[in-house]
């Protein structure tokens, strides 16, 4: 695991640019959309609708299809279930990133000012930062909008992702390089 992570990173020199996160409602299209993103973009597996063994039945198979365009690959879940499984690394709340494991990536998520300065302390990788943009995730839901995300992304002291309501057109309306999406990449 540390050999492929290692590998991995040294040959992208950063964090891919461009993040496609699962979904049960993208999940029909998961594999022409993996194989769609730039080669050596990321992949964020959630599928929190399955049971254990589907979840990780599907996994490898969503794996299998990243690894082959050597996406890097993130499992939202514990770091033992990652190296079990053979993620890169983990996605979650800064709290649930711990303990720091440097052989994995740890992708903290983010809503607020707290919640960057936890990812800060307790040492994530990259941050995503949502909502940027009105979302089918949580309809209604206030949203921070370019501004107020440009003003959180200042504090963070780690690469930030931006999520929510994220697109190709809305992430260049943004002007940042690094964003994450469920439906505006499916």
């Amino acid at each position: 695991m540390a050999a492929r992570y290692s590998a991995r990173m040294a040959r992208n020199q950063s964090l891919p640019d461009i993040w496609l996160i699962s979904d049960e409602r993208n999940d029909a299209v998961l594999e022409s959309a993996l194989r769609g993103l730039p080669r050596g973009s990321g992949f964020i597996y959630r599928h929190y609708h399955l049971d254990d063994p589907n979840r990780w039945d599907r996994f490898r198979t969503l794996c299998r299809v990243a690894r082959a365009c050597d996406h890097t690959v993130i499992l939202a879940d514990s770091a033992l279930t990652a190296t079990e499984w053979g993620a890169d690394g983990i996605y979650g709340s800064p709290r649930s990133l711990c303990p720091r494991r440097r052989d994995m990536l740890h992708l903290a998520t983010a809503h607020n000012l707290a919640e960057i300065g936890i990812a800060n302390r307790l040492g994530a990788d990259a941050v995503l930062l949502s909502p940027v943009f009105p979302t089918t995730s949580h309809p209604g839901d206030k949203v921070l909008g370019p501004a107020q995300f440009r003003l959180l992304a200042e504090h963070s002291q780690v690469p930030v992702i931006a999520l929510g309501g994220m697109s190709t057109e809305r992430a260049w309306s943004l002007k940042w390089p690094r964003w994450a999406a469920i439906d505006g990449l499916s």
